[in-house]
């Protein structure tokens, strides 16, 4: 194993394979076009579960709780009380106030982020000089807009967890970030444990996601 493999801890038994693909989703979810992204409420005991339904397409989620929006994920304690920057199925993701948020329930593919905040503006400003500073989709300005209907501010808005995505570190505490190692119809899936407000994306940097945007698809149980 090279320095920049880590195991992957999928769910051990495989998913139902999923009916989606790129042409539409799987009847009961819904669709995340692009570089787009949607709020919604998630009931204590529900489940959210967010497929990629190409492959190698990164999706940012963020939860607050429902009654106290002064309450939201915190990766920090995540990490910390896993004592481990990776989460998967049975691991809890914890508030800034050191409650249990959600749990994670299937997830097919093992790999996801805890470092890195959401792309905004001037993530392509300052990371793709390519643009030349042209204006761009971002996931914060997507979740953004997914929670300005719940009156949640942008400045509560703080590191996401980058499902599927793929960060590593070199010996010298370089990050480094290779594409997603999804498949089409991989899955994630949380349980809430307290009533939530969340935030999901598409991402919309291109790097993160091989080169291509792709859409997400998403469905609560």
């Amino acid at each position: 194993m090279t320095q920049h493999q880590r195991p992957r801890t999928p769910t051990p038994d495989p998913a139902v394979p999923y009916p989606g693909g790129e042409d539409a989703p799987a009847p009961g979810f819904t669709r995340l076009a692009p570089q787009t992204g949607s709020g919604l409420t998630l009931p204590a005991g529900s489940t959210l579960t967010i497929v990629d339904p190409c492959g190698e397409q990164v999706s940012d989620l963020f939860l607050f709780a429902a009654d106290d929006h002064d309450e939201w994920f915190s990766s920090g304690r995540t990490t910390d009380y896993k004592n481990s920057i990776y989460v998967g199925p049975g691991d809890p993701l914890y508030s800034n106030r050191s409650r249990v948020m959600a749990t994670v329930v299937t997830d097919t593919v093992g790999v996801h982020d805890l470092t890195l905040t959401p792309c905004s503006q001037d993530t392509f400003d300052l990371l793709y000089p390519e643009f030349e500073g042209a204006p761009h989709p971002s996931c914060f300005a997507n979740l953004v807009g997914a929670f300005a209907p719940f009156g949640i501010g942008p400045d509560r808005i703080s590191t996401t967890l980058n499902v599927f995505m793929d960060v590593w570190t070199d010996l010298d505490g370089e990050l480094h970030i290779d594409p997603p190692p999804t498949t089409p119809g991989d899955r994630f899936t949380i349980r809430a444990e307290i009533d939530l407000v969340v935030g999901v994306t598409a991402c919309s940097a291109e790097k993160s996601n091989n080169g291509r945007c792709t859409p997400i698809d998403i469905r609560v149980d």
